[in-house]
C-alpha cells in the first residue's frame, strides 16, 4: 500500500531534502526514523528536492508498505525525529499515486528583512543596507507570465529534460519592514526562485529596470540574471495535488 506524509522542516541544519552521500538530508532522517517505527527498510519519494538552507512549511513525499497505518504513526515519528521535522499527517493514496509526478502546481514564498532583525537573521535576507521599490519589482513580476522557458533562471549544469515552466502566480506583499515574494507555478527548476529574487532585488535596487527583465528571460543564460538570493530566505510553502 501507497501512504503520504504531509510535513515541515526547518531546513537550517540539513543539506536540502534528498539523500547525498557524506551530507544530512530531511529524507535520511524521515527514512530512518520511518525504518525504526515500521521494522522494514522504507525508501520515500519527495514532492522536490530543495537546495540546502531552503525550509519547507508543508510538503508531502510517499512510501510504500504492506502494514495497515493507523493514526498513532504520526505522533510516534515526531517522537523518533528532530525537532526541526515536523509530521502533520499520514494517509493512504492509490497505489500508482506519486508525490513527485503527480503535483498539479509548487508555491514558495520568500522573506526579506528591510531592517536589522537579530530575530530572523537565519530565516530571511537582511536587506537593510539599500532601500528597495516593491512597485518596481512587482512591475516586474508581471513580465514573468509573459514566458515558459526559464533556463536564465537555472542551475547549470543540471539532467532538466526541459527548463519550461507555467507560472500562476508571482507578486511582492510589504508588511512592516518585511517582504514577502510568492511565487506558483506547476514546476521549478533547481535554484530557479532564488534567482528570481535575485534578479528581482536587482530591479528594486535600480541596478536593473523593469523592463530589462524581458532580456534577461530571452539570453537564456544564468550569467544574465542576478546572483542567487540567500538560501535561508526560501520556504516551500505548499505542493497541490487531485486526491480522489
Amino acid at each position: 500500500m501507497r501512504y503520504f506524509i504531509e510535513f515541515s522542516y526547518n531546513g537550517k541544519n540539513y543539506f536540502g531534502y534528498q539523500i547525498q552521500p557524506n551530507a544530512i538530508s530531511v529524507q535520511e532522517e524521515l527514512e530512518k526514523a520511518l525504518s525504526t517505527i515500521l521494522r522494514e527498510e522504507i525508501k520515500t519519494t519527495g514532492a522536490g528536492r530543495t537546495d540546502t538552507g531552503v525550509h519547507a512549511k508543508k510538503i508531502f513525499a510517499h512510501f510504500d508498505t504492506e502494514k495497515v497505518l493507523d493514526n498513532e504513526l504520526s505522533r510516534r515519528l515526531n517522537s523518533f525525529l528532530p525537532a526541526d521535522i515536523s509530521i502533520k499527517r499520514i494517509f493512504q493514496v492509490k497505489d500508482d499515486f506519486h508525490a513527485r509526478f503527480d503535483a498539479t502546481f509548487r508555491t514558495y514564498e520568500y522573506y526579506i528583512s528591510l531592517e536589522k532583525n537579530p530575530f530572523t537573521e537565519e530565516l530571511a535576507w537582511q536587506h537593510w543596507r539599500k532601500p528597495l521599490d516593491i512597485n518596481k519589482m512587482n512591475e516586474a513580476c508581471k513580465i514573468l507570465f509573459e514566458y515558459e522557458d526559464f533556463t536564465s533562471f537555472a542551475k547549470l549544469h543540471t539532467d532538466n529534460k526541459t527548463n519550461l515552466c507555467k507560472m500562476y502566480k508571482a507578486e511582492w506583499e510589504q508588511n512592516g519592514n518585511e517582504l514577502k515574494f510568492t511565487v506558483s507555478a506547476n514546476r521549478f527548476l533547481r535554484n530557479m526562485v532564488r534567482a528570481i529574487v535575485g534578479t528581482m532585488v536587482e530591479i528594486g535596487s535600480g541596478k536593473l529596470q523593469p523592463e530589462d527583465l524581458r532580456k534577461v528571460i530571452e539570453d537564456k543564460h544564468r550569467n544574465s540574471a542576478g546572483t542567487s538570493a540567500p538560501a535561508h530566505g526560501l520556504y516551500l510553502v505548499d505542493v497541490g495535488y487531485e486526491f480522489d
